[in-house]
């Protein structure tokens, strides 16, 4: 006679502690969860109303600027430290966890239009509209951290004085020597006092520089001729040069994809490019309804942000058409320069009501130590809302944005602006003869020609 009896272990439900949670047993049977595609809709359609009501990304202003922030630069060796630059002559460095100033560096004349720090963090570059370039050691992480401000200011390591005035610095990813530009792109050595190249190609102001993350000797450059503009160190010229309808203000290359950048232009919109095929765009970044003023990829390559004249910093993902995030306040202005902190959790920007402002990357993201459990939750709750993210209730919150009402006119009145030219645009072209107003694709329609 065979006799079935129902065995367990007592180890496996009993708990250890009483502080311990019950383990629970669970069938992932299809059959057994009829109702489990509307509970998880259910769950992504609380998710996205949760992060409306806990979306508060304004962590904190940094005063202490007497004009407009013109500039800032990352320190590449220290997390929690950012340089700024104003119109008066002002440098200074913060830490951006107790938000206050560790460090003025005070010498320049006039507006400091550049900063960036060299590839160890140990030495700061800054020019500007006096005509100089000063260098400046950087306190290292231990006077960061200590209270002691006995010793704010701090004189310059070396200062190079040239023929014109600079609008734009950067330093090589990794190596020795930085770019200025103003009349022409000079090359400079830390331990030179005249540059060790120059480019030059037609005779207006180049307005900013970026070198290359993937490749040291390769640089991009716009001036104020519309022009963007290819350097390689390596050649006695410059290799390619790219004009559109619109002046660029400022270029960030991809950190992840060094073959890529992206331009943010006067026509309130950012360009992506491939740096190997100029004449078309790889993707148009609009939203904004003024000039943008300045852009800054995250260290992970998948998003950028801008800041505009238009008083509101966006947050764009690298290959997404529109903003995913809008941040403004009432006393913002027009916003000069933005960067991504270096751990790509934070974004900082300056503005001309000379404030710096700290903001979460993530709007509604939880500040502080998360337990297990709690990063277990964000995840599943962020996987449940990307799976039903099509579905038109989802998509209409996660999507809606509450826009201050200049913004939100301007925005309408540039819609209705395109939409008016586009049926002109077809008007003409059902009355013409077939072929001769052929379609410009959109991505092509600002770039008027490249030249090698």
């Amino acid at each position: 006679m065979k006799v079935k009896v129902i065995s367990r272990s007592a180890d496996e439900f009993t708990r250890e502690r009483s502080q311990d949670l019950q383990r629970v047993f669970r069938n992932f049977d299809p059959n057994l969860r009829s109702q489990e595609k509307a509970v998880e809709y259910v769950r992504a359609l609380n998710a996205a109303k949760l992060d409306k009501i806990f979306a508060r990304p304004f962590i904190g202003a940094m005063d202490g600027h007497i004009d407009a922030v013109s500039c800032m630069a990352k320190n590449p060796n220290h997390l929690k430290g950012i340089f700024s630059g104003s119109m008066d002559g002002d440098i200074r460095l913060w830490d951006l966890a107790t938000r206050r100033t560790v460090r003025q560096f005070s010498g320049h004349q006039g507006a400091v239009r550049g900063l960036t720090a060299s590839t160890d963090g140990h030495v700061l570059v800054s020019c500007g509209t006096d005509c100089t370039v000063r260098l400046w050691r950087v306190p290292v992480a231990t006077i960061m951290e200590s209270n002691d401000s006995s010793d704010m200011s701090a004189d310059p390591l070396a200062v190079y004085v040239w023929k014109n005035a600079f609008w734009a610095v950067d330093h090589q990813w990794d190596g020795n020597l930085f770019a200025t530009a103003g009349a022409q792109v000079d090359i400079w050595d830390h331990n030179r006092s005249q540059p060790v190249n120059s480019f030059e190609w037609g005779k207006d102001t180049v307005v900013s520089v970026r070198f290359n993350p993937g490749e040291p000797n390769l640089l991009a450059t716009s001036a104020s001729d519309r022009s963007i503009t290819i350097y390689d160190l390596r050649m006695s010229s410059p290799a390619r040069k790219l004009i559109t309808r619109t002046k660029t203000n400022s270029i960030s290359w991809n950190p992840m994809e060094p073959m890529n950048f992206t331009a943010a232009n006067e026509d309130c919109n950012c360009y992506s490019y491939d740096a190997r095929k100029l004449n078309e765009a790889k993707c148009v970044h609009q939203d904004h309804v003024s000039a943008v003023m300045d852009i800054d990829f995250s260290p992970t390559g998948r998003e950028f942000v801008t800041g505009s004249y238009d008083r509101t910093v966006r947050i764009f993902q690298y290959n997404g058409g529109h903003s995913r995030e809008i941040y403004h306040t009432k006393r913002m202005q027009r916003v000069f320069c933005v960067k991504f902190s270096c751990d790509a959790s934070y974004v900082i920007s300056g503005s001309d009501d000379t404030n710096l402002r700290l903001w979460k990357a993530k709007a509604s993201e939880q500040l502080g130590v998360l337990l297990p459990r709690e990063r277990k939750k964000h995840e599943y709750l962020e996987a449940v809302k990307n799976r039903y993210k099509h579905l038109p209730e989802v998509k209409r919150i996660v999507r809606h944005r509450h826009l201050p009402k200049p913004i939100y006119k301007a925005a309408s009145l540039r819609r209705i602006m395109a939409g008016a030219e586009k049926r002109k645009e077809d008007r003409r072209r059902a009355h013409s003869a077939p072929g001769s107003r052929p379609k410009e694709a959109f991505r092509k329609k600002r770039i008027l020609q490249e030249v090698e």
